[in-house]
């Protein structure tokens, strides 16, 4: 069984135990969230397309914590100018845990 949600204007394909990182939110770790922009739903053999969501369709997870993503380095070269700039940025992300896809 799978659900695809929505969270801050990506989509993500989860089931049932799998690690999602999302968007950064200042939660604790421990808490419970729901994502309830779910919109599509596939069961045993079933597959419920929402328009654009399915009604009363849920997904629950609970916090791990938080995680840096890969360092993106960002280079600026004026050339025959002899200026060169290079800076780097981590983005940061809230880890759950997907426990419970309710239809």
């Amino acid at each position: 069984m799978y659900a695809i949600v929505e969270d801050g204007g990506r989509q993500y394909k989860v089931q049932e135990g799998q690690f999602v990182n999302l968007d950064y939110r200042d939660i604790p770790s421990g808490e419970k969230i729901e994502l309830d922009r779910v919109l599509a739903v596939s069961g045993d053999d079933t597959l419920k397309i929402g328009k654009p969501t399915v009604d009363g369709a849920s997904v629950s997870a609970e916090v791990v914590g938080l995680e840096m993503g890969e360092k993106v380095y960002i280079q600026k070269l004026r050339r025959r100018k002899n200026s060169r700039r290079r800076t780097g940025h981590r983005q940061m992300f809230t880890r759950v845990k997907i426990e419970k896809i309710g239809v």
